[in-house]
């Protein structure tokens, strides 16, 4: 059973940064693919950033280029967000989610993850 933990989330001005992280358990991290997503109130969850299992490969909703990279670091199970130059419009609950890497790559989509953690909020004051 794969279990994920979120951390690093908080309050902070609009121009700030956070970095979130993802714990990974109960599996071997190095085969699923790792992604991150928000939803804010009353809106459905979206696909922020995506990072395959060797980290060769990342992926970015348009609204957060050049300012979000994700990152992992298989050693300690461990993914990460780092969130540069934050919005006011980022507020929401970042989740981490995780699957199997299979042919098809890194999903940018939810119904492409089984497992998910529980949340962490992140809101930006402007």
């Amino acid at each position: 059973q794969v279990q994920l933990v979120e951390s690093g989330g908080g309050l902070v001005q609009a121009g700030g940064s956070l970095r979130l992280s993802c714990a990974f358990s109960g599996r071997a991290f190095r085969i699923y693919a790792m992604g991150w997503f928000l939803q804010a109130p009353g809106k459905e969850r979206e696909f922020v950033s995506g990072i395959s299992w060797s980290g060769g490969s990342t992926y970015y909703a348009d609204s957060v280029k050049g300012r979000f990279t994700i990152s992992r670091d298989n050693a300690k199970n461990t993914v990460y967000l780092q969130m540069n130059s934050l919005k006011p419009e980022d507020t929401a609950v970042y989740y981490c989610a995780a699957d199997r890497e299979g042919i098809y790559g890194v999903s940018m989509v939810s119904e492409g993850y089984e497992y998910w953690g529980q949340g962490t909020q992140v809101t930006v004051s402007s």
